[in-house]
């Protein structure tokens, strides 16, 4: 089992950018598919982007492909969230959560979640 950690969370204008950071301290971290998701009040969890362990295979939502990048570096065991051109619509808690997999492109095969960090876009 791994136990990532969410930070970088915060506050931001409109168009601005931030990048979130997902680290665990368990080694077994490194080859594990690593996903971002998120949850505004009131809606249901939205699957954002992946990245599997070798970093080759990737996915990003159709909702944020073009602003959001998702990388590793295996040196620091940790998964980079970098969100460009923010939006309002963006305001959610941004969780972590890694698979047991290798590479998994669905949220159910996500099993070990972090507790989420709140990123807040205002207009």
């Amino acid at each position: 089992q791994v136990h990532p950690v969410e930070s970088g969370g915060g506050s931001v204008q409109a168009g601005g950018s931030l990048t979130l950071s997902c680290a665990a301290s368990e080694r077994a971290f490194s080859s594990k598919s690593v996903a971002w998701s998120r949850q505004a009040p009131g809606k249901e969890r939205e699957f954002v982007a992946a990245i599997s362990w070798s970093s080759h295979n990737t996915y990003v939502a159709d909702s944020v492909k073009g602003r959001f990048i998702i990388s590793r570096d295996f040196a620091k065991n940790t998964v980079f969230l970098q969100m460009n051109r923010l939006r309002p619509e963006d305001t959610a808690v941004y969780t972590c959560a890694a698979a047991n997999a290798g590479w998994a492109s669905h949220i159910a095969d996500y099993g070990y979640w972090g507790q989420g960090t709140q990123v807040t876009v205002s207009s």
